[in-house]
């Protein structure tokens, strides 16, 4: 059993101070391996899924050695730099450094689109010592020649395949060729796809590599189902399985906008109360969305891809897939919403015919197969659903009579698929943020 407490970990008096006022008393394990790294000046290059403490294995010492060199120049420029994928990633982020920096004479500011950038311009100009930023918006205040990296000494990259899974990785390497060579940096990815391991290669130094848990594997306390069920019938399904008042707070993932607006309307109308979160709502449409979330005044939080990875909620007792997302990565990402410091969880899917291959994807890359708990009502079965359009060989999944969840944090389990002689798919309180 491991008894190793922050203050074991070289941490001053005043983020101890901070740490106790959040009851964070044991670290996490990629804390415990990354802070003694990072504090001794090394780059580090660190591989853990969502959920695993990563924003206070970094925010903690960059906090610490920003604390010990104050610049003798009153005018505050940048000193650490924090790039997300997403806005409410940066938010959370942001929040983070406040909590832990509260005894620190030390500003950061957050940046991000999707509002007016005045209030950002203004933070900026009263001087900062840390930028939480998201890549499209940093770039355009560095155009206007607001935002001067010189003299950054801290470079985090956090979620760094999302930042590839969006585009951003062209934008990054511009972000980065604007800061100085001497700089300790900082790389964290739950996966590490070639792209990102040569963007690393390119902003690292010598890194240390921290490997808290394998690549894309789910955390072992979710329990994982999967529902077949036709296109058509999945919101009779979605509206089914609310009936259980176990389900408290849940979180559904669309592949679209469109579809989480469609989803969060039926659910208002069959009196679930639920927002919708996407790309498409304003920051502030999104921030209140994520407050009555949060606050427990609404249920459900429907959302797309774009928030899997910038929602930070306790208590999420179940993740809803209700389209599969086309990437197997992305299961990975939504579903550790739930389970988060230490609590269980439960995760269920609805598969239609077309999305076949997806899940044969996703089992292939968690190596294991989803628990079959049975098929929406009037659902296309396995055995007589049309071949996936993107693959050929045998239809997932079984039948298992149409089983409706369990109260808890899980789903009862049906049989399992891979009968038949199938062959398997190959393949204190710790500070959580």
């Amino acid at each position: 059993m491991n008894t190793l407490k922050f203050s074991d970990l070289g941490l001053s008096d005043p983020i101890q101070l901070a740490l106790k006022s959040r009851n964070h008393i044991t670290p996490t394990p990629i804390q415990q391996e990354a802070i003694p790294e990072l504090l001794k000046g090394s780059d580090v290059l660190g591989i853990a899924q969502t959920g695993t403490g990563k924003t206070g294995a970094f925010a903690l010492p960059i906090l610490q050695k920003l604390a010990k060199s104050q610049p003798k120049d009153k005018r505050r420029n940048p000193r650490a730099l924090i790039l997300a994928p997403t806005r409410e990633l940066a938010i959370q982020i942001g929040e983070e450094f406040a909590a832990y920096g509260q005894n620190l004479h030390l500003r950061h500011t957050v940046i991000f689109g999707g509002v007016k950038q005045n209030p950002q311009v203004n933070a900026l100009r009263r001087g900062v010592d840390i930028i939480v930023a998201t890549p499209g918006r940093l770039l355009d205040l560095m155009s206007q020649g607001f935002i001067d990296l010189n003299g950054a000494e801290f470079l985090v990259l956090d979620e760094a395949d999302r930042m590839l899974d969006m585009g951003f990785v062209h934008d990054v390497r511009k972000i980065v060729s604007a800061l100085p060579n001497k700089r300790q940096s900082l790389l964290f990815s739950a996966t590490m796809p070639k792209e990102i391991a040569a963007l690393s290669g390119d902003m690292l130094n010598n890194p240390v590599r921290i490997e808290v848990t394998p690549q894309a594997t789910p955390i072992e306390s979710i329990t994982q189902s999967i529902y077949h069920v036709g296109a058509a019938d999945k919101t009779k399904l979605l509206a089914s399985i609310m009936d259980d008042p176990a389900l408290s707070k849940v979180i559904v993932f669309t592949r679209t906008k469109h579809r989480a607006n469609r989803v969060a309307d039926k659910l208002g109308k069959s009196g679930v109360d639920a927002e919708a979160i996407h790309g498409n709502k304003s920051q502030g449409a999104r921030q209140r969305a994520l407050s009555r979330f949060r606050a427990g005044e609404a249920r459900v939080l429907v959302a797309t891809d774009i928030a899997a990875r910038g929602i930070d909620v306790d208590g999420i007792t179940h993740v809803i897939n209700f389209e599969l997302p086309n990437e197997p990565e992305s299961y990975v990402h939504r579903i550790g919403r739930t389970a988060r410091a230490g609590a269980g969880g439960a995760a269920v899917s609805f598969c239609d015919p077309a999305e076949r291959a997806y899940l044969r994807d996703i089992e292939r890359l968690i190596q294991r197969p989803l628990t079959v708990v049975g098929d929406g009502p009037e659902a296309i079965g396995p055995e007589t659903a049309p071949e996936n359009p993107r693959g050929n060989g045998r239809q997932n999944g079984r039948h298992n009579g149409g089983r409706k969840p369990s109260g808890g944090a899980g789903i009862k389990r049906g049989k399992r698929r891979g009968g038949r002689g199938r062959k398997q798919p190959a393949g204190g309180h710790a500070a959580y943020a």
